[in-house]
């Protein structure tokens, strides 16, 4: 699998840590960065490997910041991207299968490489199930994202 992978400094060492993983795992892996632990704005991150993602240029994404927080919400304002926030593996690996969650999203200052590299395994291992009420439901996401972004906020 081609996988997009990006952090700002506060994700900086668990980036390096997932990208080694990934590679043993025999993934592709883009590093969009940062490399190093000097400050940078994780919203620059997300479009950054969310335009990897939606464009198919990766198959998946998997985003670090210091909490996770700003890097999911960031993400999740990109056209067709559905990342998401998580510390189990049950949410790695089902918003996948439900979801069709394309981008992971760990935080560098909540969670350890062990666990980490526990839900970047349970990530790629998974394969969105297609069921129709799984799809139904990715429809109206869909219909909500493409619905807001063509109504005028007074």
């Amino acid at each position: 699998m081609r996988i997009a992978i990006g952090s700002d400094h506060a994700g900086f060492e668990l980036k390096e840590q997932m990208r080694a993983f990934l590679e043993v795992l025999e993934h592709e892996v883009i590093d969009l960065g940062t490399h190093d632990t000097k400050p940078i704005d994780y919203p620059d991150i997300a479009e950054a490997v969310g335009r990897m993602v939606r464009t198919g240029k990766a198959t998946r994404g998997i985003l670090i910041c210091g909490s996770g927080v700003g890097a999911c919400v960031a993400a999740n304002k990109i056209q067709g991207i559905r990342a998401g926030l998580c510390h189990d593996t049950y949410s790695a690996h089902q918003g996948v299968e439900h979801d069709d969650m394309n981008v992971l999203v760990l935080g560098g200052r909540v969670i350890g490489e062990h666990l980490a590299r526990e839900l970047v395994h349970a990530y790629v291992g998974a394969s969105f199930t297609g069921e129709e009420r799984h799809r139904r439901r990715l429809a109206k996401v869909s219909a909500l994202e493409d619905q807001l972004a063509h109504e005028a906020i007074y």
